[in-house]
């Protein structure tokens, strides 16, 4: 087992323990009882079989001294019934309330390790969504942290509990007979040694199984997400042999796990076996040279069993343990990897509203290489409408991006009211600018509730007044439950339009003083586009507007018209604008 990536576990998630040390203190308390009824369990059977089924007079001295149940035979079976009886009892009560204990402080710390992973994912940097799968992120944030109770909680009181009996049963043990105690203990050395050796390769076989299932999950997430696309083009077979051959590589991994396993819990049984059969064989030569009782080994075999069982059982937890570190060091990764656009330990609030906005000498590249904008100079003052137009890939939306801050330039500073936009905190930045994109993402959530995302504390009377404005009310009212409709996965339910007006109304209940449209007419017809730009210009009112677009038509409404061409910004003059404009018309014609 891997101790650097254990303690780099459990110092990173041991807090999460801390709330629950009472519960887990009662877990601890069960476990204790639990202990003492398991070391108890085996000695009615031995004075069954050393008080009544062996020969007269062969009682136990501290049974002599009990006069009440000595001689009487009957009496004795039922107090020894009896005692069989209450130690089942107090099993079963010690056992539930360490199940029960262990079980809910487990859950508790699943919940709250989720809760700290996606409340970090959520503000970790475009780039490294970019660069991670959504299906990877899930497997991690489902089944990954799954596996942390196991490693946090229920594998640490199981182990405290077999340890506790463990060392019973051999303190015991010893004090019956000390020579059968050290043949008990001969296979141990062995037993550790295969356990080690296994448990390496199975942490390493887990590694392997988990990027396979990763990438099952991965597929399942794009292909259910694009199964309109697979449907329109027919080409259901093909990713069924795609999905076919991911899932076959991710079962052979799982085998190769499976197959390591049971290659341990084998070698496993047989070692426990050969220490069975030396302490069965000289522990009866004893009992014939009456060095001990039949009662006494058969207490001393049950404590072999006992023994040998959790040693069995925390072996194959070694392979659960194993599994568990990889599922956590893909965790801890995650947490491990820092934002790289975050707030400034001084930064300010961002004005409420906005005077100029100015993109100075900016430089920007992806992290993959690719140079999009190089020495970019743009000027815009506050309520003006700029239209960018260029052809796809030229850096338009890259330029949002930088205003929204999901990326920072290399060279180069965006200002806001002459300051670095990275002087403001990214809350009150991105809580100035409302967006619209061309493909309007909506959450499965009521009509109302996708509203009010732009505004969480907006009231029914601002949610119906916005969506009047981006003349959504009309279609609203006809939808089955109004403004309570749930409208599906990402508003599956709706038409393009609609979604589209849906997302303006967001925006516009928002009132932000700079508005980012990004095609939101494109793909519409003539009817709904017409309503939508009407839509358009009451959110844009008074704000200061981005329009990325291809049509020179749609960009004829802008203050200004710029282009974004060779990682440069110029202005188109307005001869320019006529000749492609009359261009772009033939062409449609």
């Amino acid at each position: 087992m891997n101790r650097s990536g254990l303690r780099r576990i459990f110092n990173r998630f041991a807090p999460h323990l801390e709330p629950h040390k009472r519960t887990l203190m009662m877990a601890g308390f069960c476990t204790l009882g639990t202990t003492m009824m398991e070391l108890l369990r085996p000695w009615p059977l031995k004075f069954v079989f050393d008080e009544l089924l062996a020969p007269p007079n062969s009682s136990s001295l501290w049974l002599k001294s009990l006069p009440i149940i000595h001689g009487d035979n009957d009496l004795l079976l039922g107090a020894i019934s009896l005692s069989i009886l209450l130690i089942a009892i107090l099993t079963g009560i010690f056992g539930f309330g360490q199940a029960y204990l262990t079980s809910s402080v487990g859950q508790k710390v699943v919940a709250a390790i989720r809760h700290q992973v996606y409340n970090h994912i959520q503000r970790l940097s475009h780039s490294f969504h970019d660069e991670n799968c959504s299906g990877d992120l899930l497997s991690r944030l489902i089944s990954d942290i799954r596996m942390m109770r196991e490693l946090l909680v229920t594998s640490i009181l199981y182990i405290c509990d077999r340890s506790l009996v463990i060392i019973g049963m051999l303190a015991i043990m010893l004090w019956m007979d000390w020579q059968l105690t050290l043949v008990a203990l001969a296979i141990l050395p062995v037993l550790w040694l295969t356990t080690v050796k296994f448990s390496r390769n199975l942490k390493n076989a887990t590694r392997r199984q988990r990027r396979k299932e990763s990438k099952v999950v991965t597929a399942l997430t794009e292909r259910l997400s694009t199964i309109s696309v697979i449907q329109a083009f027919a080409r259901e077979a093909h990713e069924e042999a795609q999905f076919a051959r991911q899932n076959e590589k991710s079962t052979q991994a799982g085998l190769v796990t499976t197959r390591l396993e049971a290659h341990m819990n084998r070698l496993v049984q047989v070692l426990l076996a050969l220490g069975t059969t030396g302490i069965l064989w000289f522990g009866v030569s004893k009992v014939q040279t009456g060095q001990l009782t039949p009662g006494d080994l058969l207490v001393f075999m049950a404590y072999v069993t006992g023994l040998y069982k959790p040693v069995r059982k925390l072996s194959a937890l070694t392979s659960r343990m194993a599994k568990a570190t990889v599922c956590g060091e893909r965790i801890v990764s995650i947490l491990e990897t820092e934002p790289e656009i975050k707030d400034t330990p001084n930064a300010i609030e961002a004005p409420s509203v906005c005077s100029d906005i100015v993109f100075e000498n900016v430089d920007f590249s992806y992290p993959n290489g690719h140079s999009v904008l190089s020495g970019a100079n743009l000027n815009i003052r506050a309520g003006e409408t700029v239209a960018l137009v260029g052809e796809s890939g030229s850096g338009k939306s890259t330029l949002l991006k930088l205003l929204l801050r999901f990326y920072d330039p290399q060279n180069g500073r965006v200002l806001i009211d002459g300051c670095d936009i990275r002087t403001y905190t990214l809350e009150s930045l991105r809580g100035q600018i409302a967006v619209v994109l061309q493909e309007s993402v909506l959450f499965n959530a009521s009509v109302s509730q996708n509203i009010s995302y732009g505004k969480l504390d907006a009231t029914m009377a601002e949610i119906i007044a916005s969506a009047k404005a981006a003349n959504a009310h009309q279609f609203i009212e006809t939808l089955p439950n109004g403004y309570d409709t749930i409208v599906g996965e990402r508003g599956a339910s709706l038409s393009g339009g609609q979604r589209q007006r849906i997302a303006i109304a967001r925006a516009i209940i928002r009132h932000s003083s700079v508005v980012i449209l990004d095609e939101p007419t494109s793909g519409l017809d003539h009817e709904n586009k017409a309503e939508i730009e009407q839509a358009l210009t009451r959110l844009t009112a008074n704000s200061t507007c981005f329009t990325i677009t291809h049509s020179l038509a749609t960009a004829k409404s802008a203050d200004r018209i710029l282009r974004v061409k060779g990682g440069c910004i110029v202005e188109m003059p307005a001869e320019s604008q006529n000749h492609e404009a009359t261009q772009n018309s033939m062409v449609i014609n």
